[in-house]
């Protein structure tokens, strides 16, 4: 199936033939559901936070930054923001001359000062057309304005990723998501020296544009915000890439090439596995608010890693009363019961085993990267949502969840589904290293039986295509987790570019 010429490409790509293989072997076998045992909800796997413990978390990681602590934020910013305009992409691809009555479009053109781009694109207008937004909107000539701010010439923000769209209005001008991490950074990671790590995944193709941007605000943020930045980019790696495949799960070829896509956000697990702080906060870029909307968002982020260390505190003292030997059955029982209430794994297996066998489950059990997640109300945005699941040891554990990993065959999933009561905003905070300081392969904590496929198209030629194991989803699966509530004022993507209208964005 593999010739010598496609076993050169995939050495030039840092792939194994072996691996290449086991990925043809998806297409054929799928990918199994997951099997559940319920949603996670409050008391169930979700944990709901009093006023007391929202300030003892706080405090606890302020203090942890005060004694010295170091933490960075890790944001996948690849995407392009092609998705942000379909409906305007739709329109001006279309003969329509007119927006439809309601439509996405007819609400940009009804608000288009409201935008922070607005003055960016009456630049561009005038530049192309000689006139502005307005003057060609009372021409009836909304498809020109439509169209130069999707396409070039004009902003070409279908073809921009969302990091470098502007966002949000300031006095001083407009400020794009890429400037509001950076500000949130400052607030939330910053060392006590001011020194901020803020990592920022992008393609390729738009790495220039990164680069330039930072050039550009990097230095009024340090003077205004009193600190100073350590910003890195990294690229999903090619290595990483999967093979696309014929309908016929056969592979897939171009030229006499064989064709790669990247494999989706689970693959940026290796640019998590390379960073070396201890505390790694992660966060979609498109989930930003302006300053004045930002109190709920940094309180919370502080929670999060106020609990993280809290959390890992504790396993790594468990820890090194198991590594001592020095240990009763009620030290045990103890470790069980934090297992059960905080970190909600169960195995129904555990009371049959004896003292030493339990001490090395719940040490292997503890042995694990921890991550802490953010979870909101349901409130009919789209994601994931935290269950709890059976891993392959016949125990349970919390995960989130995808709805192409649950058997919507199944009924009484689909009932789960129902009375789920959370659902994920990807905000997480993860503790990379051992109770000894050494870091974790986190390679090693991977489900590789998790992932998806979807069906593309090249050119004009149907294939499949596959996805590896979600960063939060299968590529987290063998992490200690805990589910936290958090305030929906957490919580403002930007999905579609009217999302930009909704009063958050505007303030």
């Amino acid at each position: 199936m593999l010739t010598n010429s496609d076993i050169k490409q995939l050495e030039a790509k840092g792939m194994t033939v072996e691996a290449v293989k086991a990925q043809l072997n998806k297409f054929v076998t799928g990918f199994p559901f997951l099997k559940l045992r319920g949603a996670a909800t409050p008391g169930n796997g979700v944990l709901v936070l009093d006023d007391k413990a929202v300030k003892e978390s706080v405090e606890r990681w302020d203090s942890y930054i005060a004694d010295g602590g170091k933490a960075m934020k890790l944001v996948p910013a690849s995407g392009a923001a092609s998705r942000m305009f379909k409906a305007l992409f739709a329109f001006v691809d279309s003969d329509d001359e007119k927006p439809a009555a309601g439509s996405d479009v007819e609400q940009v053109i009804a608000n288009i000062d409201k935008f922070a781009f607005a003055k960016s694109l009456d630049k561009e207008l005038k530049e192309i057309h000689g006139l502005t937004a307005k003057e060609l909107i009372a021409a009836n000539r909304e498809k020109d304005v439509i169209a130069a701010i999707v396409k070039s010439p004009g902003l070409n923000y279908g073809n921009l990723p969302k990091a470098l769209l502007e966002f949000h209005n300031y006095n001083e001008g407009a400020r794009t998501p890429l400037e509001e991490q950076l500000v949130e950074a400052a607030q939330t990671v910053a060392t006590a020296d001011g020194v901020v790590e803020v990592q920022f995944t992008v393609s390729p193709d738009h790495r220039d544009k990164f680069l330039e941007k930072l050039d550009r605000v990097l230095p009024g943020l340090e003077k205004r915000l009193g600190v100073r930045y350590f910003i890195t980019l990294s690229e999903q790696k090619s290595s990483t890439d999967t093979i696309a495949a014929n309908p016929d799960n056969t592979p897939f070829r171009e030229n006499g090439k064989l064709v790669f896509r990247p494999g989706g956000h689970g693959a940026l697990i290796e640019n998590l596995n390379e960073l070396t702080s201890p505390v790694v906060f992660i966060k979609n870029i498109d989930n930003v608010v302006p300053d004045s909307q930002r109190d709920d968002t940094v309180r919370y982020k502080k929670v999060l890693g106020g609990l993280l260390l809290a959390t890992r505190d504790k396993i790594n003292a468990y820890l090194a009363k198991l590594d001592s030997g020095k240990y009763t059955i009620d030290d045990l029982r103890e470790m069980i019961a934090f297992m059960h209430d905080t970190l909600n794994i169960r195995h129904d297996h555990m009371k049959l085993m004896d003292d030493s066998e339990l001490a090395l489950y719940i040490k292997k059990k503890f042995m694990r990267p921890v991550r802490v997640c953010g979870v909101v109300r349901n409130t009919g945005e789209p994601g994931g949502g935290p269950y709890i699941t059976y891993d392959a040891d016949g125990s349970t554990s919390p995960q989130i969840l995808e709805s192409t990993q649950i058997d919507m065959n199944n009924s009484e999933y689909v009932d789960m589904m129902k009375h789920a009561t959370h659902f994920n905003p990807v905000d997480l905070v993860c503790s990379l290293y051992d109770a000894e300081g050494n870091k974790f392969d986190l390679r090693k904590h991977v489900d590789p039986a998790t992932g998806f496929i979807s069906s593309k198209s090249l050119h004009g030629h149907s294939l499949k295509a596959l996805e590896l194991p979600g960063l939060w989803n299968g590529a987290m699966s063998d992490w200690n987790t805990l589910f936290v509530e958090v305030p929906a004022t957490t919580f403002n993507p930007v999905k579609t570019v009217n999302d930009l209208l909704r009063p958050v964005h505007q303030a």
